[in-house]
């Protein structure tokens, strides 16, 4: 499962651990009786705990706004707020339109046909979800701006001097913008896709041919209705994303709802009203990803034989091969190779930049941060979910269920339903320490990176409590059984059973949460304490102040842990498979 659809696809968890499923009439086996066993208390009110934590911010969120000033919505409907929604609705249906098609058509071409070059592009395909979006859209800003390569070669090709001798389109639009999203995000539904037509019998395909269909009526009769589920839920995937994006909106100068939050938080001084905005960004990924259920319910197909004949590619050749290869090469280049070729021009005409003030401490920040948040991830998922399946309680697997609602939520949302409380609780920490020893030891939680890692875990808490639910899955009931059997309790058995077993799921989990945080921009922005930087901030000032060469060094870093975290899952799935 991927790792964004955690929430879509949540993981069940509905069996107790250490009970077993018995067949009617088997003589002499009885399972064992649900409830609480000994030692068990601890890790449920733990699991518990950990669940509240996680939902806490979003929670604050919809308080704050609940009980904010009447007046605030009159006023943000009569200012910016139309111009957000309209903003933020365009981007979205062209991030899911564009993804829907950069998408499925690769994945069509890769899973039912063969042409030179396909087993390099099935997996580079895949290359763009390493890179942020926002760092493709300083690259291609460069690559278009009018002093960029393109423009400038089309003046010297054809004699243009002036900007109104020629006719080009404006860049910092919010078109660009989702271009720019749908070739960022667009591996969502190819993976999806490609793995639905996998399980495809081959048989269909084979009758459409046979009953004279050429290559594009199968596709349009026959492939897209089979996949279409899964591009609905990529294409889903994706539009939440592209709400919650802020680093390429912003570059663009677009004002969509995840920017109308800072600018009335932060430029208008409002925390009521950046509430009431980020109350509506939740109302939208909550409607987006029920349209997406629904729609998923709806659909139904089904294999008309036991074992189905699998489906064998078609070879093609000769001007079919090129447009096939082609078609498949156009997004890897538009969301791959041209980011990292732009950035690594800019990196190679600037060497100097590596040596820029505040690098390796911006580099620093972002490991420390990232690492310290995707430990804490992993090892509250650990203690969660085995608190869950040990407990048992349906209650308590619905309170897991909305935790994933987190990785749902935009940085941006949660850093309001975040700031506003700690920096309460700060000053009244700060109070208390101060009255009772005299001493002001200032803001211990806002005046620190504990804001942030603390956005970190709940934004991706999901993440990781995917993998280690889909770990505790694959064990067998009977290890554990046997374990308490021999005396061990909850803890033990977590330790010398669990555990080891899970090894390779939690680092796998353990890797995804921190390349999510290290690209991580909104809740960083706006939760870091004064002059503290991270790789993604450090990106996102310089080329606000349009210095892309001096930013190139830490897009480079960000896209490096990346593809490292890329290849590192990749290595980890082929040794599973052999």
């Amino acid at each position: 499962m991927d790792r964004k659809t955690a929430f879509l696809y949540p993981c069940d968890m509905s069996s107790d651990h250490f009970s077993q499923e018995i067949a009617p009439g088997q003589p002499g086996i009885r399972a064992p009786a649900r409830g609480l066993g000994r030692g068990a208390g601890p890790w449920v009110l733990g699991a518990a705990l950990i669940a509240a934590l996680v939902l806490a911010p979003i929670l604050s969120v919809l308080v704050l706004a609940s009980g904010a000033d009447p007046e605030i919505w009159p006023r943000l409907w009569a200012g910016p707020l139309p111009r957000y929604l309209g903003n933020t609705a365009f981007i979205a249906a062209g991030v899911g339109l564009g993804t829907a098609v950069m998408g499925t058509i690769p994945a069509w071409l890769v899973a039912v046909h063969d042409f030179p070059g396909r087993r390099v592009l099935e997996w580079a395909l895949l290359m763009p979800l390493a890179i942020p979006a926002y760092v493709g859209a300083y690259a291609l800003v460069d690559f278009l701006e009018y002093a960029g390569p393109v423009q400038s070669g089309l003046r010297a090709a054809f004699g243009w001097a002036r900007p109104g001798d020629y006719w080009f389109p404006e860049i910092r639009s919010r078109g660009f913008a989702a271009l720019v999203l749908a070739a960022a995000l667009y591996p969502y539904v190819y993976l999806l896709a490609r793995a639905a037509l996998r399980e495809q019998p081959g048989g269909a395909f084979e009758v459409a041919r046979a009953l004279g269909a050429g290559p594009g009526r199968v596709f349009l009769r026959v492939g897209l209705p089979l996949v279409r589920p899964a591009v609905a839920a990529g294409a889903a995937i994706a539009m939440m994303e592209s709400v919650a994006d802020f680093g390429v909106v912003d570059y663009f100068g677009v004002q969509t709802l995840t920017t109308g939050i800072f600018s009335t938080w932060l430029e208008m001084g409002d925390a009521a009203g950046a509430a009431q905005i980020a109350t509506l960004i939740l109302v939208a990924v909550a409607l987006l990803a029920g349209a997406e259920k629904a729609g998923r319910a709806r659909a139904r197909h089904y294999h008309s034989a036991r074992h189905p004949r699998p489906l064998v590619r078609q070879r093609l050749r000769g001007p079919a091969a090129a447009v096939a290869a082609g078609l498949c090469a156009l997004p890897v280049a538009l969301g791959f190779v041209l980011p990292v070729g732009v950035i690594g021009a800019q990196a190679l005409a600037h060497p100097e930049a590596w040596f820029g003030p505040g690098l390796a401490r911006a580099l620093w920040h972002t490991v420390a941060t990232g690492g310290l948040a995707a430990t804490a991830a992993m090892a509250g998922a650990i203690f969660m979910v085995y608190g869950m399946r040990i407990g048992g309680f349906a209650a308590l697997r619905g309170l897991g269920l909305l935790t994933t609602l987190g990785y749902a939520a935009p940085g941006a949302v949660l850093a309001v339903g975040i700031l506003i409380p700690l920096a309460r609780l700060d000053h009244g920490l700060a109070d208390l320490i101060e009255g009772l020893s005299g001493h002001d030891p200032g803001l211990l939680l806002t005046g620190s990176a504990f804001a942030i890692v603390l956005a970190f875990v709940v934004r991706f808490f999901a993440i990781a409590q995917g993998a280690v639910d889909g770990a505790f899955g694959r064990i067998s009931p009977s290890l554990p059984m046997a374990a308490r059997a021999l005396g061990q309790g909850p803890g033990g058995v977590l330790r010398r059973v669990h555990m080891p077993l899970m090894a390779g799921s939690v680092g796998s989990g353990l890797l995804l949460v921190f390349v999510d945080c290290v690209k991580e921009l909104p809740a960083t922005l706006l939760l870091r304490p004064f002059n503290y930087e991270t790789l993604a901030t450090r990106m996102h000032e310089k080329a606000s102040l349009e210095k892309l060469g001096e930013a190139a060094p830490a897009a480079l870093l960000v896209m490096a842990v990346g593809l490292a975290a890329a290849a590192l899952l990749a290595r980890m799935n082929l040794r599973e498979r052999g």
